[in-house]
């Protein structure tokens, strides 16, 4: 039988022993909605999902 080299990652029960990120709510990612009025004074609506920058995108932070 062939061995397989499949590599998922492990993972670190240390990092969930922090607080909850307070600006992403432990997500780890920022959701910003937009609105726009274009040129034929239309609203645009579009959300921007980022990395949160006080957690880096863990959702936790040092405790």
């Amino acid at each position: 039988m062939a061995e397989t080299s499949d590599d998922t990652g492990k993972f670190d029960m240390a990092s969930l022993s922090g607080k909850p990120c307070p600006d992403c709510g432990g997500a780890g990612q920022l959701r910003i909605d937009s609105e726009n009025i274009n040129e034929k004074f239309e609203v645009e609506k579009q959300t921007v999902i980022t990395d949160c920058h006080r957690c880096s995108g863990t959702g936790y932070v040092a405790g």
